[in-house]
């Protein structure tokens, strides 16, 4: 569907802007604010009346661009530090210190708690005038969030961003009249409901989808693919029965050997050039990413030969997301590996045996015997007992073929969703943009009897 325009349009000579509707005003940032004043984080609670929760930058939905208090973090603040600081409902927040390469500083939410609360340092609490419309306002900066507003008012010191509020503030923006800016808030707060209710729903399917993957893996790895079959007791209390004709075996009787990638110094091997050198964090499951991983030489990776990859050995995570397993492509063939467990290949189906590393049969052991606080990790003394129902050869392959299929039409369905979820949200940034900048007239699309039910969702280009 087509959506109306305002009659009449003007050169607003702002680039981000463009034209916007006659009637409208153009004025800096900060003409719409009263104060815009740091938060500060306090002290440790003490249980008196001066603990009060403290808003932190991850507390920040930054796609519902609201403050998100489930858990509240917090601190105590005395009186006197809260003064001008106390948020309200209807403040907005700003993100002036963060940030990252992918995710600039800036970003800014609305608190609508009916709890009082202050904000913490990284966070700034940015207290409209009077005729300015919260809701709206936040979805003004949300579409000068996307077109990178915020960016030429940052400062990088060790690692972190700084945005420089009144350079940000003297950026220009568009001021309808209160009473639009009330009706333009309304029709967005109507339809990023809807869509945020659609990527809840792909966003429910991806997970239902991952458990059904998870699933069928599990069943395939320890009951086989013939319903029929004569079962036994596999022996092991957690894992019930299996085929009657597979045995259970600890994993250093499926492959020849296991061992661990170079774990002295290995950085010390790095060089710009070479064969993949595959950490931890190269291995996702059943999938190594060779292209981006680090490298080293033919030399040195010779020298150390008792790590030297294969095709077809199995590399497992042991520290941070110990368990994620990956078989080992050609592509990869005569590299390394480092502080990550190395499975030679034997006659088993390299396959086969990735997705029971992969299944909750091994993950249910790791978890076991992992230790760490700050980074989960096995030993691999451990690993090498961890028991695998094992099926003949030529069942391996079956099952491989099998769970390879599966995995790749349920993948497909994931990558269905996914990508869908980035439709919507394309669709979401171009909606705010165009009713915030007024290139629709949304005056007569709230509350209205002949309004489309989902106008955001279905109708709405990406491209707008």
């Amino acid at each position: 569907m087509s959506f109306p325009r305002y009659p009449e349009y003007k050169d607003s000579g702002v680039q981000w802007l463009g034209e916007v509707p006659g009637h409208w005003g153009v004025d800096r940032l900060k003409a719409s604010i009263v104060t815009s004043k740091n938060g500060i984080w306090g002290e440790e609670p003490k249980g008196n009346e001066d603990d009060t929760p403290c808003v932190r930058v991850a507390d920040f939905d930054r796609r519902k661009l609201r403050v998100e208090l489930a858990e509240p973090t917090i601190r105590n603040v005395t009186s006197r530090e809260r003064e001008g600081r106390t948020l309200n409902k209807g403040d907005l927040l700003l993100e002036k210190s963060g940030g990252g390469e992918n995710q600039p500083v800036g970003c800014v939410v609305l608190y609508d708690d009916e709890r009082p609360a202050v904000c913490s340092n990284f966070v700034a609490r940015v207290q409209l005038k009077p005729g300015m419309v919260s809701s709206y306002w936040r979805y003004v900066h949300a579409a000068a969030y996307a077109v990178r507003l915020t960016t030429g008012s940052i400062n990088q010191t060790s690692g972190i961003q700084n945005l420089d509020q009144d350079r940000y503030y003297n950026e220009r923006a568009v001021f309808p009249p209160p009473a639009e800016q009330t009706t333009i808030a309304a029709f967005l707060d109507r339809e990023t409901a809807k869509i945020d209710a659609l990527v809840a729903e792909q966003e429910k399917l991806i997970a239902l989808l991952q458990e059904k993957r998870q699933a069928v893996i599990s069943h395939a790895v320890t009951k086989g693919l013939d319903p029929n079959v004569p079962m036994k007791d596999s022996g092991v209390e957690w894992l019930g029965e299996v085929p009657g004709h597979w045995e259970v075996l600890p994993l250093k009787r499926v492959s020849p050997q296991q061992t661990v990638g170079i774990v002295v110094n290995p950085s010390e091997y790095v060089t710009d050039e070479g064969l993949p050198f595959i950490y931890g964090g190269d291995i996702s499951e059943g999938r190594i990413d060779y292209i981006s991983s680090r490298r080293i030489s033919p030399e040195d990776s010779q020298r150390n030969a008792k790590t030297q990859l294969r095709a077809g050995d199995l590399l497992t995570v042991r520290v941070g997301a110990p368990g994620i397993t990956a078989v080992v492509p050609p592509e990869c063939e005569g590299g390394n590996c480092a502080s990550v467990m190395l499975v030679r290949q034997g006659g088993f189906n390299s396959d086969w045996l990735c997705y029971a590393m992969n299944s909750r049969v091994v993950r249910y052991q790791v978890e076991i015997v992992q230790y760490g606080a700050a980074q989960e990790q096995f030993n691999i003394n451990h690993a090498v007992e961890f028991v695998i129902p094992c099926p003949p050869r030529a069942e391996q392959d079956a099952l491989a073929a099998f769970l390879t299929n599966e995995a790749t039409r349920l993948g497909s369905l994931e990558a269905e969703a996914r990508s869908a979820i980035i439709l919507l949200q394309e669709r979401r940034t171009a909606l705010i943009s165009a009713a915030v900048t007024g290139q629709i007239d949304v005056r007569g699309l709230v509350g209205s009897a002949n309004a489309p039910d989902s106008i955001a969702a279905s109708a709405y280009p990406a491209s707008a």
